[in-house]
């Protein structure tokens, strides 16, 4: 449809021009629209770029659209208002600057429909740059609105322009990691980051309603991923970096009052969580949510349905979710039945061996730091610890000494475990109950810690020198965990070379001949120094 007061400047009379580059062509184009109205119809041709099957036309395309409707919108080229359907505007009783504006509105609109497809392109730098430009058209109009700002109204931003990017971000079917990536800098904008939490509140429900309750994997990643990459600010003082600044009444804006950005915040996570999630993801949640989502919740107390939940399923996800229960239990004063019975049936062989093992033994230190802890309890834990360190590898065996030394300080009711010399070490005749999954049953207040005084046989040296530190009367002084948590095979392997022996065993007649006889044959071909 050609523009109101316009004329077709390619007349079939004219000789055709030569073919000239992409980018060449398209910013003659640009000239010509932005120079005269006349030349309005060459908007066609310029959208017609965005869909070349070339990557260096569409960029072209893609940037003289950036440059076109920012000067548009700057200028106050493009309607203002409700617009109605095109052919409706063109037909009513209006002037032909009114026809103009409505017509170049819609083909305003085309590109960023056209925009929104190719943040789905199979090109990397054409999804960035459409991006980008999408991102540039959401500051201009929040700047030169396209709406008419009315004083009864809601505050001027470009909330139907991001809602569609956002919609379009988070994918069903293809990975968008780069893509959101790239779109966490404008995150930074408080204003950006309230109202796309908003959109996400609502889109993320709607796309999982329509699964009926099956797994979105790629979808519930990219979720997850713009997420993530939301970083609350802590204090109201903080919001000072908008896109869009309000002119009339900017204080009481929602996007500009920490209160509601956690109140959305919050809304967003519940219904991300609401959901079943895959294993993998489940522990990415579990991983960041002491520190980047409870903290910044109206209500924290919320996620206990999901902690207690998560700490249930067992395994690397029970031990993830104590970070969390950890959180509300220090600064909400949650209370946990039997949370004490639940970290002791957390005590397996794997436990020490999983990614997170010194998350967990940091934790569970915390939990076993109090001396209002009854006795049994600390002696379960303590008992329970020493039968593990039997098949535990060295580098955790110098943390796992320590820690129960650590207890034993602690809590001196405990001290007889060590002082049983006349203990048998048979494990048949042990009447601790490995098996017991309630530490006030398991009888380890009666047993001895003979699994300490077998370590002192270890192969490894440094092993078997802990182990014997139960031979003396332990110190007050606790040992410093922080170092020993993370302790590596290859770390052991790194110190040992640097290690130097004080004295060496030698042979006190010095050999004669390899098979113990003078001259013998061997010797004839090697010499023995």
């Amino acid at each position: 449809m050609a523009a109101p007061g316009g004329g077709d400047t390619r007349s079939p009379e004219q000789p055709q021009p030569e073919p000239e580059a992409p980018a060449r062509a398209q910013a003659r184009r640009l000239q010509l629209v932005l120079g005269s109205r006349r030349n309005a119809n060459l908007v066609f041709d310029i959208l017609e770029g965005l869909e070349a099957d070339q990557e260096a036309e569409i960029l072209a395309a893609v940037r003289i659209c950036d440059r076109l409707f920012c000067t548009l919108l700057q200028r106050g080229d493009l309607f203002v208002g409700q617009l109605p359907d095109e052919e409706e505007g063109l037909s009513a009783d209006c002037s032909a600057e009114m026809k103009y504006k409505m017509w170049m509105r819609h083909r305003y609109q085309s590109s960023i429909d056209q925009l929104l497809a190719l943040m789905v392109h199979e090109s990397q730098p054409v999804q960035e740059v459409a991006l980008c430009t999408l991102m540039k058209f959401v500051e201009c109009e929040g700047r030169w609105p396209l709406v008419s700002c009315e004083e009864d109204e809601r505050y001027i931003f470009p909330r139907e322009l991001l809602k569609s990017l956002v919609d379009t971000l988070i994918q069903v079917e293809r990975g968008a990691s780069s893509l959101l990536s790239r779109f966490q800098e404008y995150l930074e904008y408080e204003d950006v980051r309230y109202y796309v939490m908003a959109f996400a509140a609502e889109h993320i429900p709607r796309v999982m309603q329509s699964s009926k309750g099956d797994l979105l994997p790629v979808f519930q990643q990219n979720a997850f991923a713009l997420l993530s990459s939301i970083h609350m600010p802590g204090e109201q003082s903080e919001l000072t970096n908008f896109l869009v600044k309000q002119q009339n009444k900017h204080d009481v804006w929602k996007a500009a009052r920490l209160k509601e950005h956690r109140r959305i915040f919050e809304r967003l996570w519940l219904a991300f969580l609401k959901h079943k999630l895959s294993t993998n993801l489940y522990k990415k949640v579990l991983m960041i949510l002491h520190e980047s989502i409870l903290p910044h919740m109206s209500k924290p107390t919320l996620m206990i349905d999901f902690l207690t939940a998560a700490y249930e399923i067992g395994g690397a996800i029970s031990l993830l979710a104590l970070n969390g229960l950890f959180y509300l239990i220090h600064h909400h004063n949650l209370e946990y039945p039997d949370f004490y019975k639940k970290l002791y049936s957390l005590l397996e062989p794997s436990v020490l061996h999983v990614k997170y093992r010194a998350r967990f033994f940091h934790l569970l230190d915390l939990f076993l730091s109090s001396s209002h802890l009854p006795a049994y309890l600390v002696a379960a834990f303590s008992k329970r610890l020493s039968r593990l360190a039997l098949t535990s590898p060295p580098q955790a065996l110098l943390m796992l000494i320590p820690f129960i030394c650590n207890l034993i300080r602690r809590h001196p009711a405990c001290k007889p475990l060590i002082h049983r010399p006349s203990e048998t070490q048979d494990l048949s005749t042990d009447p601790y109950i490995m098996d017991e999954e309630d530490p006030t049953k398991c009888r380890a207040m009666e047993s001895s810690l003979w699994e300490l005084q077998t370590l002192q046989n270890h192969y490894h040296p440094d092993v078997a020198s802990a182990a014997s530190a139960i031979n003396k009367t332990l110190s007050n002084q606790e040992t410093d965990l922080a170092r020993l948590l993370d302790l590596s095979v290859s770390e052991l392997f790194e110190k040992e070379p640097k290690k130097r022996a004080k004295s060496a065993p030698l042979e006190f007649e010095p050999a004669e001949g390899l098979l113990g006889r003078r001259n013998d044959l061997v010797t004839q071909h090697w010499t023995l120094d």
